[in-house]
């Protein structure tokens, strides 16, 4: 299996790049941090958003480069926050979110992985659906406290598989799929 040493992951987030190295090295693809703050643009497309950052990415670090962007879409707020979900996370949190919903929970988490280096730019999508808890539960990052995972009774929070399920594992599987053949 082919190890990679030049593959960067761009992101100003220590807990995705984490995730995703754990994730990755079950591939046998070896990620390096590059951190950095990468322009965030206001787009309903998580598809654009990150399109633009894997491009500002590898524009930065000269080398190939994986950047992730992800949303959470409830469905009783018509996909709120989905693209947003990090300027909301940050203003309102996860209680502000438990105290937007009443009884339709149902939600999904979506991950999107864009590679970029000189040739190429791809991107591979990752969904997962599931449920938003009526409360918050575990030491969770982000979303995690609050979501659970279809056909699950616990939060990512709780569980001990969340990087072999996930949305981002989801994208990565099959970005790795298609690096490893490349």
């Amino acid at each position: 299996m082919r190890q990679s040493f030049d593959l960067f992951f761009a992101s100003s987030n220590d807990h995705k790049y984490h995730e995703a190295k754990r994730i990755l090295n079950n591939f046998g693809i070896d990620l390096s941090f590059f951190k950095c703050v990468l322009e965030e643009i206001q787009s309903n497309s998580l598809n654009d958003i990150a399109i633009k950052k894997a491009k500002d990415a590898f524009h930065e670090c000269k080398k190939p480069v994986i950047i992730e962007d992800d949303g959470l879409f409830i469905e009783s707020l018509n996909g709120f926050p989905g693209p947003y979900s990090s300027f909301v996370f940050t203003t309102i949190g996860n209680e502000g979110i438990l105290n937007l919903l009443k009884k339709n929970r149902n939600a999904k988490f979506v991950s999107i992985i864009t590679y970029c280096d000189k040739n190429s730019l791809r991107s591979f999508v990752g969904n997962l659906d599931g449920t938003i808890s009526n409360s918050k539960q575990g030491n969770g990052w982000g979303y995690d406290p609050i979501f659970i995972p279809i056909k699950m009774k616990k939060t990512f929070a709780e569980i001990s598989n969340k990087n072999e399920l996930s949305h981002r594992y989801k994208a990565l599987k099959k970005f790795s799929s298609w690096y490893l053949d490349k």
